[in-house]
């Protein structure tokens, strides 16, 4: 660069000396300037890579500082200063770092020749400013650190790389509820009944083998008092020769659990206590336990297991006799369950929340115990249905809330002054104190890179019914997922997802037909210790109606049901997530600014917002990762949105985006691109979808994983070919599909291996739809819908021993479509429609060898002849035998066939 402005100089012609001088001054002044700025620059970029290391560092700190706060319940406040100090050092190492990446490292290429030149030191001078505060303030963070590392030796807090807190820890409390579950009375026991015969007859009946019976639900649910109720049976206790009852708990020595279970067993037959078990160490323990129980028909009880590691330490000890041993464990997760396979006999009880029946019964056992004869007055009902509908079914929290109301006078006033304050109570009230920590342990216990992941769904509002694939983009937008060879990030979360689930955590609300989760939820109570988590933690502050301020550090925001008003007050500029949610309004005058200000976001979730607009400023977020629009009210996206170079989710689905810019082409990081339109009333027909124009070049994305839908009647056959540069394909849709660009789609299909979801519509019904030259079918593949006129299915779908869900519709099918897949047992779904007014077969009789796929959960026929749906009453039909093995079986008529056959009925066969 200097060389070039001294050759720029030297070909200058100047008028007078003067000008040459004030030319050459300003010359020698500015390269003196770029010098020291350049030295400035080398060193930020040195000083930055320290401070990310000092991050690493920190969010090691902080790893044991949970740690130490999950097993001390008393803290001193001196320490608590000090980890809040320690978070809000990270949130700014974290902010400087997205700010010198925005500012200095990040900026539009330049022309070459002396034009570049002279742009590059315009940019280097506008920014001298941004870079400078940048440099003072990661001085000003690590004076900050400094003092955090003296904090640290002075409180003696130690990263967990040094081992500080590897093992089991125990939490410590003055008066532990689970104790109370030991000694109920059966009077003070509802909604169990069933259950308590039913596990019996697990443990005196089935197989001769030791056999592990496993209590798994989350914390609260009542699983000790449930297994003390069984244990304590008369028949259980005559059936077995010997009985055990062992609590394990987070921490626990292997030793001790084995010296309690000799000692209950000599205690149980009255006899002597077994000489020397105080000094033995665990082999000679386990030895000793073997030979006592030699042909003892034995149950014992594992109360409150935590880590599946536990059945290694214990499988030994309790020998498969062949007399009928039982082995009981109640647990939250479970894995726990699951690991025990692997040497044993399972058989796992679920225990599911008190039914609202019930749980009103226990409410008003508690709370009117010694008024209104057990009744809850009219005057209190509406408000005590609203408190029991908020337990949720958990036994725990009805008997503490209904034991603490029964303290209260009977009025309006007491009542509602504790329901409007719960999530409040259960952290300061002593009587609902124990509700927070017991179900706070199971948050406590999670690996440090799950709770952040656990966290966020409390951004979400109570009662909300989370879509868990939108759930894991953001995880993994936030880079909470963490990168595992040979998988990708998004099966990882799926993993993470699935362990919060195990671990009792997490609710499924919806299963798909593969039994994948489709949406989860928290239990209510589960929502409330988050809330306060989420605040303790500076993870995000919940925006809700009734405020209108908030301050404090603020990384994450989640805005529920707030006026624009208050909205528009926010000024904290720093957040890195936002979600909306039930917001009246978002107007251009507010959206403009607020992209060209929020420059840090990550993620930004407008689903279902009320917007129309995006505006070019949205190009300023060069950190953002997640963008989504779904269900708003957007019909084209600015040019600018190429710049967002780190997006790896663009969600415009059921937007009206027709058309997507050239400029997409250059987010070649991105991963999910979802753009198609979808009007449920014209549900099976070729109208019913819209996909989105997308330009040539999509080639570039070579990161994309799910393409959905491209409209091919825009870009044709060379848009085709460079969709088979997208090898890391998992899901493709595509409409209006032509002859000229079918061979070139099967060419490019046979290139993406990892295809598990394709869904082809036909350009018109009268288009044949070909697939028969794929040369090299997708092995993968899980899901194929095919839309359009199909004569005969390709013989290499024979091959897709994967398939689990298969749809032919406006298919013109010349031959019994069941021959090709009655060798694939994986098949669950199947979805066949027949026009016989388009010219196709009409099938007038169900589809021989559906009776083969015995795997089969859900057949739909879609506008078949009159007589096919006779032939499937289950009354009368003579084929109905043919599909009374699938759970679902359904006929259907499609808006365009219900025209035509002057609304004839439908009717949906149940199977026996």
């Amino acid at each position: 660069m200097k060389v070039k402005l001294i050759k720029f100089h030297r070909r200058i012609r100047f008028r007078d000396d003067k000008a040459e001088t004030a030319v050459s001054s300003l010359i020698d002044r500015l390269l003196h300037l770029l010098t020291q700025e350049a030295k400035l620059l080398a060193g930020i970029h040195g000083e930055v890579a320290d401070i990310k290391d000092e991050l690493e560092s920190i969010q090691s700190f902080l790893k044991d500082a949970d740690a130490k706060a999950a097993a001390e319940q008393d803290i001193d406040e001196g320490v608590k200063t000090w980890v809040k100090q320690v978070r809000e050092v990270a949130f700014h190492i974290d902010v400087a770092i997205d700010q010198y990446l925005l500012q200095v490292a990040i900026h539009d290429p330049h022309p070459s020749g002396f034009r570049g030149t002279l742009q590059k030191t315009t940019h280097l001078l506008k920014t001298i400013i941004p870079r400078h505060k940048i440099a003072a303030k990661i001085q000003e963070i690590k004076a900050s650190v400094q003092k955090i590392n003296e904090r640290s030796k002075r409180y003696g807090f130690q990263s967990t790389a040094q081992g500080s807190c590897c093992g089991a820890r125990s939490i410590s409390w003055n008066n532990d509820p689970r104790k109370d579950s030991l000694y109920l009375d059966d009077a003070d026991v509802v909604g169990i009944e069933s259950s308590i015969d039913e596990l019996i007859s697990w443990l005196v009946g089935g197989s001769p083998h030791r056999t592990v019976v496993s209590v798994v639900g989350m914390g609260g649910l009542g699983k000790t008092t449930l297994t003390k109720k069984v244990y304590d049976n008369q028949m259980v206790k005559g059936y077995f020769d010997y009985h055990a009852w062992i609590s394990v708990s987070q921490s626990y020595k292997i030793e001790d659990l084995l010296r309690s279970i000799i000692k209950q067993f000599c205690e149980g037959r009255k006899e002597l206590p077994l000489s020397g078990i105080d000094a033995m160490d665990e082999q000679l323990l386990v030895n000793k336990l073997r030979d006592y129980l030699l042909q003892k028909r034995y149950v014992v009880v594992f109360d409150d297991v935590w880590k599946i590691e536990f059945w290694d330490s214990i499988k030994n000890s309790l020998p498969n006799n062949h007399v009928g041993g039982r082995i009981i464990i109640t647990t939250r997760n479970s894995e726990v369950a699951n690991y025990c396979k692997k040497s044993s006999p399972v058989r796992v009880y679920k225990l599911q929340p008190l039914p609202r029946d019930k749980a009103w019964e226990l409410f008003c056992k508690r709370a009117f115990q010694f008024d209104f004869e057990g009744r809850c007055p009219a005057i209190l009902e509406k408000l005590s249905h609203d408190i029991v509908e908020k337990c949720g079914g958990l036994p725990l929290a009805i008997v503490a809330i209904s034991g603490l109301l029964s303290t209260k006078e009977k009025t309006m006033f007491e009542w509602k002054n504790l329901h409007d304050s719960l999530g409040f109570e259960f952290g300061r009230n002593p009587d609902l104190s124990s509700v927070n920590k017991i179900l706070s342990l199971s948050f406590e216990d999670l690996p440090y890179n799950l709770k952040s992941c656990f966290l966020y769904l409390g951004m979400y509002p109570e009662d909300y019914s989370i879509n868990c694939i939108r759930l894991i983009r953001q995880w993994i937008a936030e880079g909470f997922v963490k990168e595992i060879e040979g998988k990708t990030l998004e099966e990882v979360a799926q993993e993470y997802l699935i362990e919060l689930i195990h671990r009792s955590l997490v609710q499924v609300s919806e299963v798909k037909m593969d039994g994948k989760v489709r949406r989860c939820r928290l239990h209510d109570l589960l929502h409330e210790i988050v809330l306060q988590k989420m605040k303790d933690l500076s993870f995000c502050h919940v925006l809700l109606k009734q405020e209108s301020s908030f301050e404090g550090l603020i990384q994450r925001m989640s805005v529920n049901k707030v006026s624009y008003n208050v909205l528009k007050g926010f000024k904290d500029k720093k957040i890195h997530s936002l979600l909306l949610f039930n917001i009246d309004e978002l107007p251009k005058s507010f959206m403009s600014p607020f992209f060209s200000d929020f420059k840090f976001l990550k993620v930004i979730d407008f689903e279902e917002a009320p917007l129309d607009h995006i505006p070019k400023d949205v190009g300023s977020l060069f950190h953002l990762r997640y963008l989504s629009l779904r269900n708003t009210k957007v019909k084209m996206l600015p040019k600018s949105i190429g710049k967002l170079q780190n997006l790896e989710t663009l969600d415009l689905k059921q937007t009206l985006v027709s058309e997507l810019p050239i400029e997409i082409n250059r987010l070649h990081k991105l991963r999910h691109l979802l753009a198609y339109y979808h009007d449920y009333g014209l549900d099976f027909s070729l109208a019913s979808q819209k996909g989105v124009k997308i330009q040539k070049g999509v080639g570039c994305l070579e990161e994309l994983q799910k393409l959905y839908f491209v409209d091919l009647n825009h870009g044709g056959v060379d848009l085709v070919k460079d969709m088979g540069k997208l090898r890391h394909l998992r899901k493709l849709g595509v409409k209006n599909l032509s002859k000229e660009t079918m061979r070139a789609l099967c060419a490019s299909i046979a290139t993406m291996n990892h295809l598990q979801s394709l869904d082809i519509a036909s350009i018109s019904e009268d288009e044949i739809i070909d697939l028969q030259s794929i040369s090299t079918p997708p092995q993968c593949l899980q899901r194929l819908y095919i839309m359009g006129h199909l004569e005969k299915l390709p013989d290499w779908i024979q091959k897709l021993q994967h398939l689990a869900r298969l749809r032919i519709c406006w298919s013109r099918l010349n031959e019994d479509p069941l021959k090709a897949l009655q060798n694939m047992p994986n098949l669950l779904e199947l979805t066949i429609s027949d026009h016989a007014y388009n010219g196709g077969l009409q099938l007038k009789e169900v589809p021989s060898g559906i009776q083969h796929l015995r795997n089969l959960e859900e057949l739909i026929f879609i506008d078949m002849p009159k007589e096919f749906d006779e032939s499937l009453d289950p009354e009368q039909g003579p084929c109905y035998w043919i599909v009374k093995h699938v759970p679902i079986v359904s006929l259907s008529l499609t808006r365009f066939a219900q025209d035509i056959t002057a609304m004839r009925s439908t009717f949906s066969v149940p199977s026996i």
